[in-house]
C-alpha cells in the first residue's frame, strides 16, 4: 500500500471511531451503529449533514472492508517462524545462562 492509501484507511477509522486495530465485526458494528444515529428515517431531523454523512460512513466501511478482504494471511510458516514453543523459548533464552538447558 501507498501512503495515500494508508491515509485514506486512516480517516476511515477514525471517522468509525475504531482504534489502531480491529476486527471485521468491530467494524460492521461501528458502522451499524453510526448509521442508526445518522440515517434520515431514524432521526427527528432528517437533513442534508446527516445524509452526507451517511454516505462518507459507507465509503469508509467499504474501504475498511474491501482492505480486510483483499488482505493475505500466510497459511505457512515463513523462514524466521518458529513453530515449536520449545524452540520458541530456546531462540530467545537458550544462550543465557540462568535459562539455558547448559549448566
Amino acid at each position: 500500500m501507498n501512503k495515500k492509501e494508508w491515509q485514506g484507511l486512516d480517516r476511515a477509522r477514525e471517522l468509525l471511531g475504531l482504534g489502531d486495530r480491529a476486527t471485521m465485526d468491530e467494524i460492521k458494528r461501528a458502522y451499524r451503529r453510526l448509521c442508526k444515529k445518522y440515517h434520515p428515517d431514524t432521526t427527528t431531523a432528517a437533513s442534508r449533514a446527516n445524509t452526507e454523512m451517511i454516505y462518507r460512513l459507507t465509503e469508509a466501511y467499504e474501504l475498511l472492508m474491501r482492505y480486510c478482504h483483499e488482505y493475505r494471511f500466510p497459511l505457512k510458516p515463513g523462514d524466521g517462524d518458529v513453530v515449536d514453543a520449545e524452540d520458541w523459548w530456546l531462540d530467545r533464552f537458550g544462550q543465557d545462562p540462568l535459562w539455558s538447558r547448559r549448566r
